[in-house]
């Protein structure tokens, strides 16, 4: 009941439930104690609804965004109990006391310094936000860029400027329980103080030296940055927040070019979440600042995703524009019609030819060009399962999709059978499940389906600990935890994390790439899912949801995979390892082989998932598995050839692509002159004839 009722408000916790509920009945409470008249019941109830708004706000509540919603937002909730305070000190008969009217001057005096106090934080925030963001770019010598207000000031400062009426309400209080004035004079005297003293420490960040350039200015420097650095290569990218990882796994390839790489944002929310890197990145969230900004050197764009703001460098006639994708799948996004819009459009192998082919939506076998899959090249080939271990399996499952199509995921109808007989399975298995991290954003059945799962192996792992059968080396592991420690402490060093960090200007200022810490952090990183992997037993069942360890490093610990149709599984092909599909929409196994060309080498899965000791006797026994012969054809049919790597066909690529814009670019310029030149020739001729 619990759990439905945290659901229904979305809220994160019961805690969170709680603090809401309480919140809630607090003013009810609030009115009765007035109305009685109880100075302590009122005391009690007004603590209760300050901690617990508190509270909500901190831990940055859905609810507290739907109250503001309803008119019962934030101010509103400080005004009524403050009104109740007033008829608190009535019913009491203090209405003909000094510290009675002090009580309702002090609450209007201190709710008009909530407009300059509101407009001076929304004017330092306007401010300070610039028509661009950047990262790894120097502006800083450029234009002058102040240091950001301390963060105290500015975060969450409009419940921090309401709070200060606590030593008001405090002090009346006291006052109207002792029956003497000075105790509510003090706490008046704190709260109109505080709330002018906050005011005035705003003040300076709206003058002078300590206001950010005007975006003419900023944007006059990146375009003197750009003139520079003369970028080539552009990598461009816009989605929702949750779409960041599309951007992410590119990062690493754009590093690895042999022309010079830029990343262009367009949301300030996918800038937040980008993974380190040390390639120039410039979010740029205006259409119209995008489309002045000097791209001239630019011979080539790339794109991760067909989004609608795409079309604000498409334009652009001097650059080549390639769609890449984030993905390399038989779903219909990887035949969008809308990818004909591109120069070229860029897949991993053959196969992606051949289904823009099938699927006839205009894109033209002339224009698709087969690079590979760099991002590939940290999965390693299978080498069979140790002796020292049991098999391990991981389930990575794929999210619900935007509609109920029962193929999309296998979570649904599949997801429990296929966890139950792997942890059933005779001899037996690990089970490594990592789910897409979209599911459950769109269905409450996939979520609650997701729930089941995690639990479901979260009781198999709390089973399997007190089995006999299964013992690890506690030492180890307790050394590879401490390990796992030192290392988080020491990203957490190396990111800033723990400290005060400034805003979107401040960051943009000093966010140059330090290469060695760039590196360290990638070492770091690498050791971090090593000692990972050792800080639990080899036998143990595991919940991944975090974005660390990665699906790549959950792939090169897993002997087969269970998945659906998604890039996942195109990618897992690479390691050469068994795998299964699942058949949620039970189109039958010819048939959805025919539709799939990830799941010719598959195990098929029905929804009951009987078909799971296939796989099993596969990976048992990779001698006899039926399917390797057509896994290294398949791979080769999807992921291209081995020889030459993956970085290099892409670099190359990159290179013939410059080439032709270069040629047109030419070709433009040379048209170009011979205009000018018949326009300068025809006025000579006019005077001439003229004479």
């Amino acid at each position: 009941m619990i759990s439905t009722a945290i659901r229904v408000a979305r809220v994160g916790s019961a805690a969170e439930l709680a603090a809401a509920a309480l919140m809630m009945l607090g003013f009810p409470c609030l009115m009765v104690a007035a109305l009685v008249p109880s100075v302590p019941a009122f005391a009690a109830a007004a603590a209760v609804t300050y901690l617990a708004d508190h509270y909500l706000h901190r831990k940055g509540s859905y609810l507290i965004n739907r109250l503001s919603k309803v008119r019962a937002g934030l101010s509103i909730r400080f005004l009524i109990r403050q009104l109740l305070l007033v008829l608190l000190l009535a019913r009491l008969a203090l209405s003909d006391d000094l510290v009675f009217y002090g009580a309702i001057a002090c609450f209007i005096a201190f709710y008009g310094l909530q407009a300059p106090h509101g407009a001076l934080v929304t004017l330092i925030r306007n401010r300070r936000r610039m028509p661009v963001a950047t990262r790894n770019i120097d502006l800083a010598s450029r234009i002058r860029i102040p240091d950001a207000p301390p963060r105290v000031l500015l975060d969450r400062s409009a419940e921090k400027m309401l709070h200060l009426d606590l030593a008001a309400v405090v002090g009346v209080l006291v006052s109207a329980t002792i029956d003497a004035p000075v105790p509510g004079f003090v706490g008046i005297g704190v709260t109109v103080l505080l709330g002018c003293l906050y005011v005035l420490a705003l003040m300076p960040y709206v003058r002078g030296r300590k206001i950010p350039p005007n975006a003419e200015k900023v944007l006059a420097a990146l375009d003197g940055w750009l003139r520079d650095h003369r970028p080539e290569t552009v990598l461009y990218f816009s989605g929702s927040k949750d779409s960041a990882y599309q951007v992410n796994m590119w990062l690493e390839t754009m590093e690895q070019l042999d022309s010079k790489p830029l990343v262009i944002l367009r949301e300030r929310a996918i800038l937040e979440r980008m993974a380190p890197t040390t390639v120039p990145v410039v979010c740029v969230p205006g259409g119209v600042h995008l489309m002045n900004m000097d791209l001239s050197t630019v011979r080539v764009a790339l794109y991760a995703a067909n989004v609608g703001k795409n079309i604000h460098l498409l334009r652009v006639p001097t650059m080549k524009h390639v769609f890449i994708g984030h993905g390399d799948s038989d779903k219909l996004a990887s035949v969008n019609p809308f990818s004909k819009v591109y120069d070229e459009v860029w897949t991993a192998g053959r196969a992606g030819r051949d289904r823009y082919a099938i699927a006839d939506v205009g894109v033209r076998d002339d224009d698709i060009v087969e690079v590979g899959r760099p991002q590939l090249a940290p999965i390693r080939t299978w080498q069979g399962v140790p002796e020292d271990r049991i098999p391990t399996i991981l389930y990575a499952p794929t999210w619900e999709g935007w509609d109920d199509n029962p193929g999309n995921t296998s979570i649904l109808l599949a997801g429990e059978n296929i966890v139950r007989g792997l942890i059933k399975a005779d001899p037996p298995v690990r089970v490594l499940y990592k789910p897409h991290p979209f599911t459950g954003t769109r269905s409450s059945a996939a979520k609650a389906a997701h729930t089941r799962i995690t639990a479901l192996v979260e009781k198999a792992a709390a089973a399997r600990g007190t089995d006999g059968r299964f013992t690890a080396d506690a030492s180890a592991q307790a050394a590879a935890k401490a390990e796992l420690a030192r290392i988080e402490a020491r990203l957490a060093e190396l990111s800033g994390g723990g400290g005060e960090k400034g805003d979107e200007a401040e960051a943009t200022r000093d966010g140059l790439a330090d290469t060695a810490r760039h590196e360290e952090v990638a070492r770091l990183r690498s050791d971090w899912n090593d000692a990972y992997w050792r800080s639990f037993g080899t036998f143990e069942h595991r919940v991944i949801t975090d974005a660390e360890p990665r699906l790549y490093d959950c792939f090169n610990v897993s002997d087969a995979m269970v998945s659906d149709i998604s890039s996942v599984v195109s990618d897992f092909i690479a390691s050469g390892k068994p795998y299964a599909v699942t058949d949620s929409a039970e189109l039958g196994v010819e048939e959805f082989k025919r539709q799939n060309t990830a799941v010719r080498a598959a195990v098929v899965l029905g929804n009951g998932a009987a078909e799971l000791g296939e796989l099993l006797a596969a990976v048992r026994d990779p001698a006899s598995d039926p399917l390797a012969e057509d896994r290294e054809e398949l791979k080769r049919y999807l992921l291209g050839p081995d020889e030459p790597t993956s970085i290099d066909q892409f670099n190359t690529a990159v290179a013939d692509l410059a080439a032709k814009a270069e040629t047109r670019n030419r070709g433009q310029e040379a048209r170009a002159a011979a205009g000018g030149a018949v326009e300068e020739v025809e006025p000579e001729d006019a005077e001439q004839a003229a004479r």
